[in-house]
């Protein structure tokens, strides 16, 4: 037996004693996902494939719609979403990856999950089932605080993310449930979620919120976009529909020579792959016609950033940003994407110079100062679009759509009441004591998610947030409930003195903050004005932040008890860091 060989019976040997392992002892986190990528490991089978961009033709989709028609009116229904394992084609030269779907059934479930399209103020019933194996196909860190089911299984909460709802409603991060509700954490109390849509039309999404394993849960594929439409609002922005209006879910990956996704087994700051997917396909193509489309651009990667360009030169018309329209549309030539932010932009491809567009990314990573600079050849873009051959006749063509002048009247910060307290919230990195470079966790405030909770707003109300970013990443803020708007970024002087002492002390008047608010102002970018569901958090710099806890697009309190348990929380939306534990809980007070 030649050295090759007696170096594969080895591996096949070990990964079998680890598969035993799991059935005996189920909770350990052994399983099929620690074999794999004990063996792959091993035979040092990472890659990242060398693959032909463009060959797969950009999916949409499944859209559900989230209400029926009863008379002519919009009413509320049910429906029934599993999360199932299955295998799904990145590419048309890949295996197939073992991947976590949502979908109405096995046979439709999708990466990305099927699109839900509310309608406002109808409310929808959700009833989320989990069909997931007894362990995960991804590996998870012990080390990090994590749900773990007394029975096996996957632990799964949906979290619909910008959504306007009850605590009860919000997937809790301890509301975690495995296959069949065998067992439930300890926020769980149903099975049933509804969601009443009463917050202005946008774009949402919905993705997993199981305590520890965001990360390896969305990575894995619990992800899916969620809109609400207001007609009344809506039509007459003339808007491009139909076949002309299309989500485009961007997210890297990193992948074994098998399929499999790979992810380290030991938590790590941030994730990042090399394949670029939109839509579940790696760089695919889009067929256009020399018209505009509406593009909702979600980016749903676990930490990568996006700066995206069209190759040409083509503008982007920002109409909205996460789940509010500007007041006004915003032409720009880049977007930059933090993890879990969207933008609506309107692209209008009759004006292009070429028959093919790609969208390019300029990114560095960990944004915006690291090291990592995209390769052109692998992230560095993102998609194509190939304009097609203009035909007599072709009525899909005829272009009435427009970009409108105007948006919506309550996008600008003086749409709601002025804020009644201000709270400084400050964000670390702590490192482990004899290595500067390995970053052991990231808390708020120098707290974690299990300490008793510091921030509580009065429910229909205002608030200032001045955000401290002692770290050297770029932080996207997410609070829930809550809509939240910039209001200026203003550099730290003397940084280093300032964070010393505050790592020490935890006191921003202790360590003289007013002394070092005093560098650059930085101006808030003109497409990101307007009421959001994430805010990004420049590094060394202290971000003012209006927050929201009513409705904006009324300015009324939300007409649900926002008070109950078990209550909600913020977070910075880079997964790796939520985890781990930049994730504090928020209780709103009557």
């Amino acid at each position: 037996m030649g050295p090759r060989i007696q170096q594969l019976a080895a591996v096949l040997l070990a990964a079998a004693v680890v598969v035993a392992a799991a059935r005996d002892e189920p909770r350990k986190n052994y399983g099929f996902d620690h074999s794999l990528d004990a063996v792959m490991s091993i035979l040092n089978c990472k890659t990242t494939f060398d693959l032909q961009k463009y060959v797969d033709a950009l999916p949409q989709m499944a859209k559900i719609q989230g209400y029926a028609i009863w008379h002519g009116r919009p009413r509320s229904i049910q429906l029934t979403i599993g999360m199932y394992q299955k295998t799904w084609k990145f590419h048309r030269d890949m295996p197939p990856t073992p991947v976590f779907m949502y979908g109405q059934s096995r046979e439709t479930a999708t990466f990305p999950g099927p699109t839900i399209v509310a309608r406002h103020n109808v409310p929808l019933y959700v009833k989320w089932k989990n069909h997931l194996p007894d362990t995960h196909i991804l590996p998870w860190d012990p080390k990090v605080d994590t749900a773990i089911p007394k029975h096996g299984g996957v632990p799964t909460v949906v979290h619909l993310h910008s959504g306007a709802h009850p605590p009860e409603y919000d997937g809790s991060a301890f509301a975690w449930f495995t296959r069949d509700f065998r067992d439930r954490g300890p926020a769980w109390t149903r099975t049933t979620y509804r969601y009443p849509n009463v917050q202005a039309p946008g774009n949402l999404w919905y993705h997993d919120h199981a305590l520890g394993l965001t990360r390896v849960s969305l990575l894995a594929g619990l992800l899916a976009a969620y809109v609400i439409e207001k007609p009344e609002i809506e039509t007459p922005m003339n808007l491009p529909r139909g076949a002309h209006d299309l989500f485009l879910v961007i997210a890297d990956r990193k992948f074994y020579t098998n399929g499999s996704i790979y992810i380290e087994k030991e938590w790590q700051p941030e994730y990042f792959g090399e394949i670029i997917t939109v839509n579940g396909k790696a760089w695919p193509f889009l067929a256009v016609h020399r018209r505009r489309y509406r593009l909702r651009i979600l980016n749903a990667s676990n930490a990568r950033y996006f700066n995206i360009t069209l190759s040409n030169g083509l503008p982007f018309h920002v109409i909205g940003s996460d789940s509010s329209y500007l007041s006004k549309p915003v032409t720009v030539t880049n977007l930059v994407l933090s993890p879990a932010e969207i933008f609506d932009v309107i692209v209008d491809f009759s004006l292009s110079s070429t028959t093919g567009i790609e969208m390019l990314n300029s990114a560095r990573y960990p944004f915006p100062n690291g090291d990592a600079v995209p390769d052109p050849k692998l992230d560095g873009t993102v998609m194509k679009f190939v304009i097609k051959r203009k035909r007599k006749l072709d009525d899909d063509i005829l272009d009435n759509s427009e970009v409108p002048e105007h948006g919506v009247s309550y996008a600008s910060l003086t749409s709601v009441p002025p804020p009644v307290v201000m709270r400084k919230i400050t964000m670390y990195e702590y490192f482990a004591p004899n290595n500067a470079t390995k970053t052991t966790g990231l808390y708020i405030n120098g707290l974690q998610l299990r300490d008793p909770v510091t921030e509580t707003p009065k429910s229909g109300t205002t608030e200032l947030w001045q955000v401290i970013n002692l770290t050297g990443d770029n932080h996207p803020l997410h609070i829930h409930l809550g809509t939240l708007q910039a209001v200026k970024m203003q550099e730290l002087s003397n940084v280093q003195t300032f964070t010393s002492c505050m790592v020490k002390l935890n006191d921003t008047v202790k360590c003289n903050f007013d002394q070092h608010a005093n560098g650059i102002t930085v101006p808030v970018p003109e497409e990101e004005k307007t009421w959001k569901n994430v805010v990004k958090i420049p590094p060394g710099t202290v971000t003012t932040v209006k927050v929201a806890f009513l409705l904006v697009e009324s300015n009324r309190p939300y007409p649900f008890d926002a008070t109950t348990e078990p209550g909600f929380v913020y977070h910075c939306h880079i997964l790796d860091h939520e985890d781990n534990a930049m994730i504090r809980p928020l209780k709103l007070l009557r």
